[in-house]
């Protein structure tokens, strides 16, 4: 008798330790969230209320959740937290808005971003983000706002993201972005002026002048012909653009363009 109780007990225990075991492990959406959590220091205790604990990170205060529970938003801006995002944030794959800008973020942007096929946008501005743009984003089909500038960006602007059909708004002004600027897709709609302030960084590749505005180039500086041929004040290649009909001949042959007319000595 003693030995039946004894395996209806350990019966019990399996069973009951099997029910537990979801709990403890939490959810991946909570994991990915309290590792963001980890990474940063928040000397405001603005995220004292993301517990591991609490295995739904919908009770979490800057955290919304659809009727699913799946979290959609996750809104910390100009909240004076410092450190690195993480790779597990590439989990989160309900999130539509990723709220981070006025911060004191620090590192790259994780690769993994590229995987939140629902975010509509990824708000990054106004931080100490170093490193390349991923070009993974270009995976985000979904995205129409992204906002990069005020960082310590470089490399190239990814070609991926001219395959972004809903992009309607990308600002990546006053960092070290390098390279030309893409002229396909949305970027034929961006302002020139949200791509200022990157020294390195050219001019957009001209597929003939008619898909380009000239006019727009002017607003850029008040002197452009003070620009170096091929450079500009933090645009690169525009002197090229605006004013190929002013400059010499043996100036505007070191543009990109040769069918350019110019100007006979």
């Amino acid at each position: 008798m003693a030995g039946r109780d004894f395996l209806v007990f350990l019966a019990l225990t399996v069973v009951s330790s099997s029910l537990v075991l979801p709990k403890a492990r939490g959810n991946s959406e909570g994991d990915a969230l309290y590792a963001l959590r980890r990474s940063l220091s928040d000397p405001d205790n603005v995220l004292q209320s993301w517990d591991p604990n609490l295995v739904n990170p919908c009770t979490w205060f800057h955290v919304t959740c659809n009727q699913d529970n799946h979290v959609t938003r996750v809104d910390l801006g100009n909240s004076n937290l410092s450190g690195h995002l993480v790779p597990e944030l590439g989990k989160l794959e309900h999130l539509q808005y990723l709220e981070l800008y006025k911060n004191n973020i620090q590192g790259e942007i994780p690769a993994e971003l590229g995987n939140l096929k629902s975010l509509i946008s990824l708000d990054l501005y106004n931080n100490n983000i170093s490193g390349r743009i991923p070009p993974s984003l270009g995976n985000l089909k979904s995205l129409v706002f992204l906002r990069l500038n005020d960082n310590q960006l470089n490399g190239p602007i990814p070609r991926a993201l001219a395959s972004i059909s809903s992009l309607k708004v990308v600002d990546v002004t006053n960092n070290n972005l390098c390279g030309t600027i893409p002229s396909t897709g949305p970027f034929e709609h961006i302002p020139l002026n949200n791509f200022e302030n990157n020294p390195r960084l050219e001019g957009p590749e001209l597929q003939g002048l008619a898909i380009y505005d000239t006019n727009c180039c002017t607003k850029l500086d008040t002197n452009p012909m003070a620009w170096p041929v091929g450079r500009s004040a933090g645009l690169g290649g525009l002197p090229c653009i605006a004013n190929h009909d002013k400059l010499p001949c043996s100036e505007a042959s070191k543009c990109s363009e040769s069918k350019w007319h110019c100007k006979r000595d």
